[in-house]
């Protein structure tokens, strides 16, 4: 079962919902980057639930405390060891699903697969395992604040069930989109996707949407020619999060209906630097980036778990009904936005790295 994410910069998480705990090793993180816990716990508190009317009510304050790879607030260029204790723990709100399959669950698949699984919320499968990619993408941002002090990723839910943002990608802040709780881009019409949420939630139901995600700043050259390509990589990424069912960069899809001539991205000079006239290509050309805002999309499907009775199996193969307790969000896609941001982080400091051996 793989756990571990990058080449030069290595994330392994570990961990499962209602153990004790779930955390992170990061290997590869140059040495003499400022480090402690603070600027750790500044995006897991962006990740953790109980944070708003519209997130999974579960009480957890997801505490870091790190354990190895740093001294006197510097890393050390050591494996960096970082865990969050399991606080607020329900196992029998799962006991029906030690019998039971949960619909569009890894439940089954899990169970098919090794032969045994952890049933108390999931156990590895459960969302809470992002917090060691949250806490590792932590990492590799203060590497990039040290020698990439002008990039910026901002993530942003861009769409909620049938409504959409119209904000365009360029205009998004980091400080408009974390002034609400859906991390809205446009603080001012926020309140009506959160009332979708909550009418949905209402009903015992869920709901699904998009996280919009812009890097800008980046340096030209990020990402190889062939398997590593930068859109490739931030796929795998994305889609290795929970709940993902979709990824787009550029224009994506929709850039399918377009002819060459409309679609291509004309070359022109600007103070020394080669610009594109238009970014259709998101920012990576031939799987390189190429120095324009990378853009992309990523699909994030309603959540699974709902208040409704649901037809299902028992592991014996019998039928059955099944309506889930505990605690769970009636959309992902808040919580979602570090999750976004820290896969992004990890992809990118590991390409640096890369291209900066290259460059040595």
């Amino acid at each position: 079962m793989p756990n571990t994410f990058g080449h030069l910069f290595q994330i392994t998480t570990w961990g499962e919902s209602h153990g004790g705990g779930v955390g992170v090793v990061v290997d590869g993180c140059p040495p003499r980057i400022p480090l402690t816990e603070a600027d750790v716990q500044l995006d897991l508190d962006r990740r953790r639930p109980g944070q708003s009317k519209i997130v999974t009510p579960r009480k957890e304050s997801d505490t870091a405390q790190i354990l190895s790879g740093t001294f006197q607030g510097q890393t050390l260029g050591t494996p960096i060891s970082i865990w969050v204790k399991n606080e607020d723990q329900r196992a029998e709100a799962y006991k029906e699903m030690e019998t039971l399959f949960r619909p569009s669950h890894a439940d089954y698949t899990y169970q098919a697969k090794y032969g045994i699984r952890n049933w108390q919320g999931g156990g590895r499968s459960s969302a809470r395992e992002t917090i060691g990619r949250v806490a590792g993408g932590a990492v590799a941002q203060q590497v990039f604040k040290k020698f990439l002090p002008k990039l910026e990723i901002v993530a942003f839910v861009s769409q909620v069930g049938n409504l959409s943002s119209t904000v365009p990608v360029e205009a998004v802040s980091y400080a408009e989109v974390e002034a609400n709780i859906v991390r809205w881009p446009d603080s001012t019409d926020a309140e009506r996707v959160i009332e979708l949420i909550e009418k949905v939630r209402s009903q015992g139901d869920s709901v699904g949407g998009v996280v919009t995600c812009v890097v800008r700043h980046a340096p030209v050259g990020l990402g190889e020619p062939v398997f590593d390509k930068l859109e490739a990589d931030l796929a795998k990424g994305m889609m290795s999060l929970p709940a993902t069912k979709g990824f787009e960069i550029g224009s994506g899809f929709a850039g399918t209906s377009l002819k060459g001539s409309e679609h291509n991205d004309a070359f022109y000079q600007e103070a020394g630097r080669v610009r594109t006239l238009t970014n259709r290509s998101g920012g990576v050309q031939g799987g390189i980036s190429n120095g324009e805002d990378i853009i992309f999309r990523v699909a994030f499907k309603p959540t699974a778990t709902i208040a409704q009775l649901q037809q299902t199996v028992s592991v014996t193969g019998e039928a059955a009904e099944l309506k889930a307790r505990g605690r769970h969000d009636p959309c992902v896609l808040p919580r979602a936005v570090p999750m976004v941001e820290a896969m992004t982080r990890l992809v990118l400091v590991d390409h640096w790295l890369r291209q900066r051996a290259i460059a040595l």
